[in-house]
């Protein structure tokens, strides 16, 4: 059974006539219109400034991660809650597994602790915190993922790694799950990212069109091969834009501004983005379902369009998984 069939994510908290005393109250309304209209998780990003590129100036709203799940959570029923996904340099892991256990005895066991190596230098640079080299961050990620899962799972677990320690940890109250919280591992690095895939993850959410997909997939199938695991134990989901409109000509006007807005190549953004109307995103979305995916993540930049969320959720639970 898949972790996820339907992914929302939440990137953006910058909307029209919406200030900040309404802001959260608007997510809220996203969040529970994204459950009721067929999507079975919703997701933030953990970042601290906005990304410039694809999303919005970097000056725009950026909501804490965590304590945003956290209200998500008493506003839904049943859709599970993670970060897409969080850097791992940005918090102790030990704290990270406090946080995550918290937030799936608030939301009654939906918590999925989404994890990468973390890549943004401005955001790493304005909090002070130290942007290792790339095999470090791995590294660390590693770590990370070993703590994470003895404080799921042990009553006083102990880890001494190169960069991470812990000494007969306390997690109390554990998390609900009985092997902890799900753990994504996002990335597609082969050689590194998807390998501690095989070996540590419940999920892995990758990038790219059907072709990339595919290839992707078959990387994780031949690390899981490496290690004897079945890869099927693995949820596979890839994270994109999507553009719906009732009609392909409203979809593809919608499209081209916010491509414009970005100043981004066409081609780039064919990939990227899927834009249409709602036979059209359904085709196309199916696409890179049949391309080995068990789940599909999509964000769009017109979340704050409660109408536009519920006809994606109703088009998207129309596709067909192998399993």
């Amino acid at each position: 059974m898949a972790l996820t069939r339907l992914g929302l994510q939440i990137p953006s908290f910058t909307y029209p006539d919406t200030p900040p005393d309404r802001l959260f109250e608007k997510i809220a309304a996203i969040a529970t219109t994204a459950e009721d209209s067929g999507f079975d998780s919703v997701w933030v990003m953990d970042h601290f400034y906005q990304l410039p590129h694809g999303v919005g100036p970097e000056t725009d709203e950026m909501l804490e991660a965590y304590t945003l799940l956290g209200g998500i959570a008493a506003r839904t029923r049943k859709a599970l809650l993670g970060t897409m996904v969080t850097g791992v340099t940005y918090r102790n892991p030990a704290y990270l597994a406090k946080i995550i256990s918290t937030l799936d005895t608030v939301s009654a066991g939906r918590a999925i602790l989404g994890i990468g190596a973390g890549w943004n230098i401005s955001e790493h640079e304005g909090y002070g915190y130290d942007f290792p080299s790339d095999g470090e961050r791995l590294d660390r990620l590693e770590e990370a993922l070993q703590i994470c899962k003895a404080m799921f799972t042990e009553d006083r677990p102990s880890f001494e790694g190169k960069h991470y320690r812990i000494v007969n940890a306390l997690n109390n109250p554990r998390p609900l799950r009985e092997n902890g919280p799900p753990i994504m591992i996002g990335g597609g690095g082969e050689r590194r990212t998807l390998k501690l895939v095989a070996q540590y993850g419940d999920a892995s959410n990758i990038f790219g069109n059907p072709e990339q997909v595919r290839h992707k997939v078959g990387v994780i199938a031949k690390h899981c091969e490496d290690i004897g695991r079945d890869p099927a134990e693995i949820t596979k989901t890839r994270l994109g834009s999507v553009i719906i409109a009732p009609t392909a000509e409203k979809a593809a006007e919608l499209s081209e501004e916010v491509r414009q807005r970005f100043d981004a190549p066409k081609e780039l953004w064919a990939d990227r983005v899927i834009a249409g109307n709602p036979d059209q995103v359904l085709e196309q979305a199916q696409a890179l379902v049949d391309a080995g995916l068990d789940g599909l993540l999509f964000n769009t930049p017109f979340a704050y369009d409660l109408d536009s969320i519920q006809l994606l959720g109703e088009t998207l639970r129309q596709l067909k998984f192998s399993s």
